[in-house]
């Protein structure tokens, strides 16, 4: 009978008494060749080299979140009060021969029309608020002329000065104008509908009422989805790694960590999403995957919101622009022919926020070199503060913060590193609440500027909704796996827009 010996019994004899590899295990090679005889020592905890790693929270500080149960959102804002548009006027004999000049209505003043000559954001009477004796004040070539509105043609506008003399010197052809009505005046005993003539008025002449346009603006939620898996081998298999979350799990099982993993990205997802988003045309390849059926997919998300109906700032002087009080002497100046509300909050990357402080330094003149900023007890323990956290600017209170999704590589920081003037450096949001009349609830409420709406009813709460199926842990099915899952529909509803200024 022959014995054939085995050949991985690891009894090569030694000739003296050490610690030879092939008396030992090995820890670090591959496979089953355990070599290594001197024991490692062992860091179990994984190492948080990011510091914080999700940028959710942005929302959290700003806005509110409130349930729907709606496909879409509807809300209405206000109009302007006054009168005020933009167009083209031809002067007729320099307007001084008694010819008048024609005002041609093209855009309201804050020229964001549909297309329509004439289109007002406010009011309207064939496409525009200004009516036959009207008093206006017309601005052109560095002329300011005062008129009386004598015929009122669909957008076309005659009128005449009432200072013939001061409107020398401007040509034929006078070119882009603005057009402010500031009162009106009639001769004694006369109607509304009586021409300037006294004969009876044109059908298009006559003075009409005008009447407020109800303004709705719509979003539409997203409905956003993600799930984990892990088998029922790898959920009972313990690790060596020590794992923590941003949720607070721990332990020796991996599964953990990637489980937490998806769910804090899925958060970060809701929030990106709210910020990022924009609306297909309909009729694109996207609407078509998502079933759109010639309906727009998508939803609106803040930048989108602003850059359509808010404020752009691309600075000054040139990138990074808030160098100097130029460019938010300019932003003061827009935000007052806006709604004039006087706190905002900024969220900026940190470039920006570097080049505020400065900016701010800049204005001690003891602060050469940047050594005295901020109010100090000088004393030996004092540390020097050189940041800045707001200041006030005329009668606007602006206050600073960074904002995380702008500065991480992983997120829009690594974005805005090629994205040239399309960079987004920070966002100014009005600080309060806005007066909307609210569609579902039939009546005025009073909001944040910014809320968050997601679908709920009695039977489904869509905000945040998670749940977990397999055979591992609450059996569910026959798979032998755990899937965890997790579905969110939302939209973000940004109001008065117009108060909102984002700096690229």
């Amino acid at each position: 009978m022959a014995i054939t010996a085995g050949g991985s019994l690891n009894s090569v004899p030694a000739p003296q008494k050490q610690t030879l590899n092939t008396n030992y295990i090995d820890f670090t090679a591959s496979g089953t060749n355990w070599a290594q005889q001197y024991l490692p020592d062992l860091m179990a905890q994984e190492a948080e080299v990011f510091g914080p790693r999700t940028i959710s929270g942005f929302l959290a500080q700003v806005g509110a979140e409130e349930a729907m149960t709606a496909d879409q959102v509807v809300w209405s804002e206000q109009g302007r009060l006054h009168f005020s548009y933009k167009g083209t006027m031809v002067v007729a004999g320099g307007l001084t021969s008694g010819d008048g000049g024609k005002f041609t209505v093209t855009t309201d003043i804050d020229g964001n029309d549909d297309g329509t000559a004439g289109d007002d954001e406010g009011f309207v009477m064939t496409k525009h608020g200004i009516r036959t004796n009207d008093t206006v004040i017309l601005s052109s070539n560095n002329k300011v002329i005062k008129a009386l509105v004598t015929e009122v043609n669909g957008a076309d506008i005659e009128v005449e000065p009432f200072d013939a003399a001061n409107c020398s010197g401007l040509s034929t052809d006078a070119g882009a104008t603005t057009c402010l009505v500031y009162g009106s005046e009639f001769k004694k005993g006369v109607s509304y509908n009586d021409s300037h003539s006294g004969a009876a008025p044109a059908a298009t002449d006559a003075r009409g009422a005008n009447e407020p346009i109800f303004k709705t603006f719509t979003n539409k939620p997203i409905i956003m989805k993600d799930y984990y898996e892990v088998s029922g081998s790898d959920a009972s298999r313990i690790g060596w790694v020590e794992v923590s979350s941003e949720q607070g799990q721990g332990g020796y099982l991996w599964y953990l960590k990637a489980e937490s993993d998806t769910r804090a990205r899925f958060n970060d997802y809701l929030e990106m999403s709210m910020l990022e988003g924009i609306k297909g045309s309909g009729s694109n390849d996207a609407d078509v995957f998502l079933g759109g059926n010639g309906r727009a997919v998508g939803t609106e998300g803040l930048f989108a919101a602003i850059e359509s109906r808010g404020n752009l700032t691309s600075g000054v002087t040139g990138v990074n622009a808030a160098t100097d009080l130029a460019e938010f002497d300019a932003i003061l100046a827009e935000f007052d022919k806006q709604g004039a509300i006087e706190e905002y909050m900024m969220f900026v990357n940190r470039a920006t926020s570097l080049a505020m402080d400065d900016m701010l330094a800049s204005m001690n003149s003891y602060g050469a070199g940047g050594t005295s900023y901020g109010v100090f007890d000088n004393d030996e323990d004092m540390a020097l503060n050189l940041g800045f956290s707001g200041f006030r600017r005329g009668s606007y209170d602006f206050y600073k913060s960074d904002m995380r999704y702008l500065n991480d590589k992983a997120t829009r920081g690594g974005i805005n590193e090629t994205a040239g003037s399309e960079a987004i450096r920070g966002v100014m949001i009005p600080a309060g609440v806005s007066t909307v009349y609210d569609q579902q609830m039939g009546k005025n409420m009073k909001r944040p500027f910014l809320h968050v709406r997601y679908r709920a009813s009695a039977t489904d709460d869509r905000k945040m909704k998670t749940w977990t199926t397999g055979s591992v842990g609450a059996a569910t099915s026959a798979l032998d796996a755990m899937q965890l899952h997790m579905l969110s529909e939302r939209c973000l509803i940004t109001q008065g827009a117009n108060n909102f200024m984002l700096m690229k």
